[in-house]
């Protein structure tokens, strides 16, 4: 029986949760592919008659890159309410409740499957990153209770012994041909533009606990262009060090391969897309360069491989425990809590590590993936600058935990020649340049709304008549961390930005943003209601967010309906992150 396996994914964690799905789907005699959404031919889907659907929610409650053109697609108004009365199908759903658009594109794909005909064959499932258990707190039940219900209603049955099902056919080539590796530091599907890195400048001070980069991009071609709210794409690389404790780490067990073996990838079903970094041959010491994701946290895709071979009883064990709901718990306090790095539990997974094949290496290894950074500045400067926060913080672990891709990009030389995609951001500004914009960016959030500013002062110079500017930006210090503090000053005197700085730690009250928007209400409050301002807001997604629409709240007569009513019209917008 056909079961179809689809998803919308930007960060990795919903085509993996899709692919175990996929997996487990065997063990109860389904066949079928799985698939993201833009390598499935979406007019198709009035032929199928059984879908689960696995999709995440990035940015302001937008679908994944990869499901952008079914999304359009589905909801074309010309598509008869009956068009898919023949699919059952289950949606799985992966968001983040510190979000106000929790888990929304899964939200909007069940309601429009429902409206087009089709029938739902068991709840949506909404996961929470928030939750004790990440998705897996909702994914792993919801699963479950899934094939129950297949279980009910087709008469399936899960095959008593365990099928091993793998993704990927290796070879190894004795004769290797000459290897690109200049097509390795880009393996993304969209078109990819070369910028030479021409500044990579501290923002915060030597003594502030956090690094703060602003980069500077220099065009390859003119051709190049952005808009203001754009952001720039990104495909880190894994530092030298990561690499040679890998490597280390293979020599010490022995194994029957190293940094210089040579493989030919292909897909082990005829409808499983290979992915393009596997499309030409490479060797280990690129796949470990470029292309696995040797810092990421691992998954229990690795640890059910992992497990495979061993032949120690008690590391077997464990790495099954891991593997199942009732280890979940102790799988969070040796993964998630510390988060422990791939290779620190392969590290200490020293007997299984022992019988690991070349064929479970590449099963079981996670691919990096893309970043993307809000562009901070407009096209009409020279460069295309971008302000990145490196992440760098201690946990239990030995040593310290590094954002892969802001600690790649610090450590960058002025000169260096990078590739990156421009793909527009979420935030959409209003056609008429008159309007007012209020913009609240604190952090690192201050990065796309200097790009709006610069485009609109570029503007009133060429001779339109822009609307009023004003922006709130907080930092701990006026010393330490004040981001584009040249940017500020100029604004300020020159007098064509209203500017509203909260420095939080210079005084002995602490003061935010928040604090500022309600100082000023009564001004911002006549900008909303008779000049039509549109408000953004940028940064964190802990407290700032709400804090912020609670103070807008309070300034408009404590008229929260009226707040719910520009979110809808788009007249208040949030970008927001982890």
């Amino acid at each position: 029986m056909r079961l179809l396996v689809l998803y919308g994914s930007q960060t990795g964690t919903a085509q993996d949760v899709a692919e175990q799905i996929w997996r487990e789907s065997r063990q109860w005699g389904f066949q079928g592919p799985v698939l993201s959404l833009e390598d499935y031919d979406i007019q198709q889907l009035v032929e199928e008659r059984l879908v689960i659907f696995v999709v995440a929610t990035t940015g302001d409650g937008m679908e994944p890159d990869n499901m952008k053109q079914a999304w359009r697609f589905l909801l074309k108004r010309s598509l008869p309410s009956h068009s898919l009365s023949g699919l059952q199908f289950a949606c799985l759903g992966l968001g983040d409740s510190s979000y106000s658009k929790f888990n929304y594109a899964a939200k909007k794909l069940h309601k429009r499957l429902l409206n087009l005909g089709a029938k739902s064959i068991c709840p949506l499932g909404l996961c929470d990153d928030q939750h004790d258990y990440g998705h897996l707190g909702t994914s792993l039940a919801w699963t479950a209770e899934l094939w129950n219900t297949l279980s009910n209603t087709l008469a399936v049955h899960k095959q008593k012994e365990p099928t091993i099902v793998k993704r990927w056919n290796v070879r190894v080539i004795e004769q290797s041909p000459p290897l690109d590796e200049d097509r390795l530091q880009w393996t993304q599907r969209q078109e990819a533009h070369v910028f030479k890195l021409a500044e990579n400048t501290r923002t915060t001070a030597a003594d502030h606990f956090q690094d703060v980069r602003l980069l500077r991009l220099e065009r390859s071609t003119e051709a190049i262009s952005w808009q203001p709210g754009d952001v720039l794409e990104v495909q880190p690389q894994n530092s030298c060090e990561l690499v040679k404790d890998f490597f280390d780490l293979l020599k010490e067990h022995q194994l029957q391969f190293d940094a210089s073996t040579v493989v030919e990838v292909s897909s082990a079903h005829e409808d499983l897309p290979l992915p393009l970094a596997y499309s030409k041959p490479l060797s280990l010491q690129q796949a470990a360069k470029y292309i696995w994701d040797l810092s990421a946290r691992p998954r229990q895709r690795l640890l059910e491989v992992l497990a495979q071979n061993c032949e120690d009883e008690m590391e077997r064990e464990k790495l099954l425990e891991f593997c199942s709901a009732e280890g979940l718990e102790d799988l969070i306090s040796y993964v998630n809590r510390p988060r422990r790095m791939l290779l620190e539990l392969l590290q200490d997974f020293r007997h299984a590590m022992a019988k690991l094949t070349l064929s479970q290496l590449f099963e079981m290894m996670p691919l990096i993936q893309t970043r993307s950074f809000s562009i901070a500045s407009d096209q009409s400067a020279k460069t295309l600058d971008l302000l990145v926060a490196v992440v760098n913080y201690k946990t239990i672990m030995h040593t310290p935990r590094l954002g892969l891709c802001s600690n790649w990009l610090k450590d960058l030389e002025v000169g260096v020649e990078l590739r990156a995609a421009i793909k527009p951001g979420t935030m959409t500004w209003p056609k008429e340049v008159q309007t007012p914009l209020i913009m609240i960016g604190p952090g690192t959030g201050i990065a796309p709304f200097r790009s709006i500013i610069q485009n609109r002062l570029h503007l009133q110079q060429l001779g339109q008549n822009v609307g009023p500017l004003v922006v709130f930006f907080g930092c701990r210090n006026r010393s330490k961390d004040y981001h584009f503090v040249e940017d500020f000053t100029a604004w300020q005197d020159n007098n064509c930005v209203e500017v509203h700085v909260a420095f939080s730690r210079d005084q002995e009250n602490k003061v935010y943003v928040q604090h500022l928007i309600k100082q000023h209400g009564a001004h911002l409050a006549k900008l909303i209601r008779e000049q039509n301002a549109y408000i953004y807001v940028a940064g964190s997604s802990n407290n700032m967010p709400k804090a912020v629409r609670e103070a807008f709240i309070e300034a408009l007569d404590n008229d929260a309906s009226y707040i719910d009513l520009l979110i809808k019209q788009r007249r208040y917008q949030e970008e927001t992150w982890a």
